[in-house]
């Protein structure tokens, strides 16, 4: 078990740490945060909007003077990684928005990352320079060429030290190989290939090379009127690269794997479970595509987020998962509004914490709810500028469904169902999160008392 994760319900107090982001007053639609992720090591935190800009927070190390004080994540870089292009073969416009960010483990002094919008793969590097050349031969100081005639004699450049900056770079543009919109990338385990993902088809691609990718996975029907099913996101398995998993819009996850052929159309898994008849409405199909799909760090199970429950599968049981958590089950009796005001096609993410222990995925009203896999308690915390007090421990909140309401509960008549948390981090050692609330970052930890 990684240290500090404890019993999670009876031993962690999540109390706040930090908050990025203005106040709501004025937040464009460009402003709001539409993927988070930390790296490897957890020192770098990165969150993507739908203005395409991508912001990298950095861990500051501890001070001696406040040992209890945890580093707080403070900004290091911040780039435009997409803009918004047209496709006048189709007469789309494509938005910048970031769809996913992938670290890949940092192997020198560099970081790498990929990010994607609808359409286009990029790969960047974050670099630091802290030294400048000067004495050049051919260029003067301000890097204009010198006159030929003029120089004498040879200088030999020399370093000068200078203000630390932070440079953001594109390495590779993975461009042209998607007609429908990407939503998922994922970093192979050999780390020299990727996936990216879109509605009917799953490209595998070399890092080094952009302008050519293998088709594994291609569920596009010779008549598109009898399309039944789409992609809606996929993974790689975390230590064998020859292994995914990809999730459908009727519920279903397929595992695959591509030694046994080189498109993957027949998976070698198929995990499904079969609905309850008595169950059964006009929402069924909508509240069961899974909007998201992770493996655990064992690489033992898989992890899937629907809009009313998390399910956890256990890679040799294929019937029926073995966990089955209730994110909100009160909003059972409010799927005809949530309809209309189309919340329901809401996607959800879920993550793992570092021992595969506990999970955590977000809800309405700024909600988010963690459940122990151990102990099988959960717990509903709030994402709040009200709570941001510095160390204020979260107090967990409680939905009332009933007439009734005690004076700690919220009615769900009045839930706000336009604040809602799509997004989550989990830091992958620590009990550090990071919660994505509209155009806000929310970090919380547990109490170090």
């Amino acid at each position: 078990m990684i240290p500090g994760f404890g019993n999670l319900m009876q031993d962690v107090l999540w109390c706040f740490n930090q908050v990025k982001g203005t106040i709501d007053i004025g937040v464009t639609e460009a402003d709001i945060i539409s993927t988070v992720e930390f790296n490897h090591t957890g020192e770098l935190l990165a969150t993507g909007d739908k203005g395409g800009r991508v912001v990298i927070f950095q861990r500051e190390q501890e001070s001696k003077n406040q040992p209890h004080r945890r580093g707080e994540y403070n900004v290091y870089s911040t780039f435009q990684s997409h803009e918004p292009e047209f496709d006048y073969l189709k007469s789309l416009e494509i938005e910048e928005k970031i769809n996913k960010i992938r670290w890949l483990p940092q192997q020198n002094a560099a970081y790498f990352l990929l990010s994607t919008n609808d359409k286009t793969v990029k790969l960047w590097k974050v670099s630091e320079r802290d030294k400048r050349p000067e004495g050049y031969n051919l260029k003067d100081e301000d890097g204009r060429l010198r006159d030929p005639s003029m120089i004498t004699m040879l200088r030999v450049p020399v370093l000068r030290p200078m203000d630390l900056m932070v440079e953001a770079t594109p390495r590779r543009v993975f461009a042209n190989a998607h007609t429908y919109h990407i939503n998922s990338i994922s970093v192979n385990s050999d780390y020299e290939t990727y996936m990216s993902a879109d509605d009917l088809r799953i490209n595998l691609w070399n890092f080094e090379i952009t302008n050519q990718s293998f088709n594994i996975v291609d569920i596009k029907p010779a008549n598109m009127e009898e399309l039944t099913e789409v992609i809606t996101a996929a993974e790689f398995h975390p230590h064998h690269c020859n292994t995914f998993v990809y999730s459908s819009s009727k519920g279903t996850i397929r595992l695959c794997d591509m030694r046994a052929s080189a498109l993957c159309d027949r998976h070698s898994k198929f995990f499904e479970e079969p609905e309850d008849p008595s169950n059964r409405s006009f929402f069924s199909e909508i509240i069961s595509s899974i909007s998201d799909v992770k493996f655990s760090h064992s690489g033992r199970y898989i992890m899937t987020r629907d809009y009313l429950t998390i399910k956890v599968w256990d890679l040799n049981m294929e019937n029926r998962p073995i966990e089955t958590y209730q994110v909100h089950d009160y909003l059972r009796s409010k799927l005809c509004s949530l309809y209309e005001n189309d919340c329901i096609f809401d996607k959800f993410e879920c993550v793992w914490n570092g021992s595969d222990s506990v999970i955590m995925t977000g809800s309405y009203n700024n909600f988010f709810r963690m459940f122990d896999r151990n102990t099988k308690r959960d717990v509903t915390l709030e994402a709040s500028r009200e709570n941001s007090k510095p160390r204020a421990i979260l107090k967990p909140r409680k939905v009332c469904v009933g007439g009734k309401r005690r004076k700690d509960e919220i009615s769900v008549d009045s839930l706000d169902f336009s604040k809602k948390i799509l997004h989550t981090a989990w830091h992958p050692s620590e009990n550090i999160i990071a919660v994505a609330a509209t155009n806000n970052l929310y970090i919380f930890q547990d109490k170090v008392n």
